[in-house]
């Protein structure tokens, strides 16, 4: 008989969710309710157990029960909800005669969407108060239709079984449910955005920004909405509405904005010439030295460098100035002189035994110490090719 019961019951829940199809409302996201509270009432009609009693006469056997009752709720995550719910319940009696105690039920269940829709299956506990409270398992099927963003009634249906005395009862309820917290974002709502989140023509720009709003679909467009030319003259993959340099050789790499990309890199060269005691004439070995130092100085035209003497240690520190200086300036008259580089961009300096590289008092010490030293370097920026 019971078997009968929960069949037809189901039959009943499964025929009401296909017929609510029909009529369905737009609905929130399931994103959009996570983390959203509820509270909702419901009436409620329970078929028990043949086995229920209430009292110890075989003919007080408890029929149905009818009731109201409300209900919290959590959405935890898209596909699952936390529901705590409580019933008042008035019994029936299959006879008249005895006594109908008020009943009562306080249930928690979880809530799963398997298609984050309407549909959903449901699982629980509830202490089912029917003449004695005891603790029973809930399982079923429900389907929810939402009026609005915040509203929604619901069809449910429940078979519980209590554990102490093995009693199946089988309830259905139907109820109004009520979402807490501002709106989100739904299909429904989309209709009435803010233009500043409009994109009628589907260009990546807003109507409220869009002063083409009619842009063929996948066009171009800059940040006004309207189409860019998309003609590239020299070639470089960027159209000749945004290039800044309309001339980039094709062999470089060129950036948004189709102007050449350069990588950033350090070119140096240093310069030492050595002397012969209290002596400052350059000897020919080092003139491609010098002449190394001239190219360098073409090359990279906004260079300017220092020339630095040197003497050694022995002799009078004052005359040890003089002759490191007249090496600097010797080397700076060869520079201007044979490879006609600027004087303005060279300048000598005579340290005379201030910097000596090795103290020690050696005949190899001192030939080190006597010497000529530039050190040039520059940031130089090398086109990238493709």
């Amino acid at each position: 008989m019971k078997t009968s019961i929960l069949r037809n019951a189901v039959a009943v829940a499964i025929s009401s969710l296909f017929i609510s199809t029909s009529a369905l409302a737009e609905q929130p996201k399931a994103e959009d309710l996570v983390g959203t509270a509820y509270a909702g009432i419901h009436l409620y009609h329970i078929h028990t157990d043949n086995g229920r009693l209430l009292t110890s006469d075989p003919a007080s056997e408890i029929n149905n029960g009818d009731g109201f009752g409300g209900e919290l709720g959590y959405r935890l995550s898209t596909t699952t909800e936390l529901r705590l719910g409580y019933t008042h319940i008035n019994l029936d009696s299959t006879k008249r005669g005895f006594d109908e105690p008020d009943s009562s039920s306080i249930a928690l269940d979880v809530l799963y969407f398997p298609t984050e829709q309407n549909f959903y299956l449901v699982a629980g506990f509830s202490e089912l108060d029917i003449v004695e409270s005891e603790l029973s398992a809930n399982l079923g099927l429900g389907y929810r239709h939402y009026l609005s963003e915040k509203t929604a009634v619901y069809f449910e249906t429940k078979a519980h079984y209590q554990f102490d005395e093995y009693y199946d009862d089988i309830s259905a309820q139907i109820g109004f449910t009520y979402f807490f917290g501002d709106a989100k974002s739904t299909p429904a709502a989309a209709a009435t955005k803010s233009p500043t989140m409009i994109d009628t023509d589907k260009d990546g720009v807003t109507d409220a920004n869009d002063l083409c709003a009619n842009t063929p679909v996948n066009a171009k467009v800059d940040a006004t909405g309207c189409a860019v030319s998309m003609s590239d003259a020299d070639k470089d993959g960027v159209a000749d509405a945004t290039d800044q340099c309309k001339d980039s050789p094709m062999e470089f790499k060129v950036d948004a904005t189709g102007c050449t990309l350069y990588m950033e890199d350090e070119v140096s060269m240093n310069l030492l010439i050595n002397f012969d005691n209290n002596n400052a004439v350059i000897k020919p070995k080092y003139f491609d030295k010098v002449k190394e130092v001239a190219d360098f100085l073409k090359t990279y035209e906004s260079v300017n460098v220092v020339i630095e003497g040197h003497a050694s240690a022995p002799g009078d520190d004052s005359l040890n100035k003089v002759l490191s200086q007249l090496r600097a300036d010797s080397v700076v008259n060869l520079l201007t002189s044979e490879y006609g580089i600027d004087a303005d961009r060279l300048t000598a300096v005579g340290y005379g035994e201030e910097r000596l590289l090795n103290t020690a008092n050696t005949r190899a010490a001192n030939i080190e110490n006597r010497r000529i030293v530039a050190n040039i370097s520059v940031d130089k920026k090398t086109p990238v090719r493709r």
